[in-house]
């Protein structure tokens, strides 16, 4: 087999072969991630069943709801069932003083026209085949993680055996994974993040840019992954100088067309609203309406919201947390990473610190940041045990904060409430 198969293998080494653990460890490589992300979804689901059992009426379901109406209608779900059953509105909705409201076109077509095939299909309701839906992209998902950490990160996984299936273990249990079962985009998005970046690691670069369109329509994250090809494109090329690859005018011509198209397919949904709506700058309107702040600037958000939650103490709070943020990218661990999936953590980051009001579901868009996942699980190579004893603390870590997260972000509360 391949060179990086061998080093991925260690990943059973020196453990005592009885029992459960036994059958798993020799199980292949896919069934080995889905055991994982099934388990982590079963813990997912038993943290929603709790949270429903405890919640009262709100807007979108009532006391104490099932599991799917829980995980199908709540918050940004019942925007998503708009979308399928109705489209978008041909003229965007404006308030009494003239600003443009809450409306679908903030939300991105691919994921909820999908669930609309499959309801048609299968005459299943929404609430059920949407979760459903997001379960099984989010399990192509980490199939597609995995196998970029293993092909875009070789040094990174023969200094820490395993670490593939730990990140995908690490994704799956992320606070905000619980979105992964429910009836938002995230899952897709991660599945074509990860697809494209697993494709441009293989140079398939004709397939790389149909999932790059598809990311367009499915979240507005498509514009970071030109960065990620410009840098593939410079190693190739400096590679290229040194004999130990090849470039030719075909293989520079593509990737800039390549980079053009993810660059493109970043506004690609913007400009269709605008088309549609006849108000060219409609989607960024729309985005001001979910804002505190009716102004969509670069970096803007982080002026005024960190004043609402800390006060005076919001420079330090701020200052602290994009310096935990850079430590993470410059850790030993995510220079060890392959060049692609360092490049998409930092520009992923950057991009989304600039566009994204730094409120509640900030946490949730972090998690297709997944290269972090692989940083965090390297941080610790040896001795064995105490690699093992760092990601088992973490693992517990993330699963009490999506407790956390479940009961104070996804409960909703009728007098003031914050969107997960």
């Amino acid at each position: 087999m391949s060179e990086v198969q061998e080093v991925e293998e260690p990943a059973a080494e020196a453990r005592p072969a009885a029992g459960p653990w036994a059958w798993a460890v020799s199980r292949p490589w896919w069934v080995q991630v889905l055991l994982v992300y099934g388990a982590a979804r079963l813990f997912t689901t038993a943290v929603f069943l709790w949270v429903a059992s405890v919640q009262g009426q709100n807007a979108w379901t009532g006391e104490h709801p099932d599991y799917f109406p829980y995980v199908g209608f709540m918050f940004d779900g019942s925007w998503y069932k708009n979308v399928a059953e109705n489209g978008y509105p041909a003229q965007l909705p404006v308030g009494a003083d003239g600003l443009v409201q809450q409306n679908a076109w903030a939300f991105f077509p691919l994921f909820p026209m999908l669930a609309r095939g499959l309801m048609f299909v299968t005459g299943g309701p929404w609430e059920v085949v949407a979760p459903l839906l997001a379960l099984v992209l989010g399990a192509g998902a980490v199939l597609a993680i995995h196998r970029t950490v293993v092909r875009g990160a070789s040094r990174a996984v023969a200094a820490r055996p395993g670490l593939p299936l730990a990140t995908v273990a690490l994704v799956s249990v992320f606070p905000t994974a619980a979105v992964l079962q429910v009836a938002y985009a995230e899952a897709l998005a991660l599945l074509l993040v990860a697809s494209a970046l697993l494709l441009l690691l293989r140079r398939d670069y004709g397939w790389m840019a149909l999932v790059v369109v598809a990311l367009g329509f499915t979240r507005a994250v498509a514009l970071p992954m030109a960065a990620v090809v410009v840098v593939h494109a410079a190693v190739r090329w400096w590679s290229s100088r040194r004999g130990t690859d090849t470039w030719t005018w075909r293989t520079g011509t593509g990737l800039a067309a390549l980079a053009l198209l993810a660059a493109a397919s970043g506004f690609l949904w913007p400009a269709i609203c605008g088309w549609a709506t006849g108000v060219p700058d409609g989607y960024l309107q729309t985005q001001e309406a979910w804002r505190g702040v009716r102004e969509v600037a670069p970096f803007g958000g982080w002026f005024y919201v960190p004043q609402f939650w800390f006060g005076s103490r919001a420079w330090l709070v701020v200052g602290l947390s994009f310096a935990l943020v850079i430590a993470v990218l410059v850790v030993p661990a995510a220079w060890r990473l392959g060049n692609e999936l360092h490049t998409w953590a930092a520009a992923y980051v950057v991009y989304i610190a600039a566009v994204v009001e730094p409120g509640s579901s900030l946490a949730r868009f972090l998690l297709l940041a997944f290269p972090l996942g692989a940083v965090t699980a390297g941080v610790i190579t040896r001795p064995p045990a105490a690699r093992r004893w760092w990601f088992g603390a973490v693992v517990v870590l993330m699963l009490g904060l999506q407790v956390l997260w479940v009961r104070q972000m996804w409960h909703a509360n009728p007098v003031a409430d914050w969107p997960p």
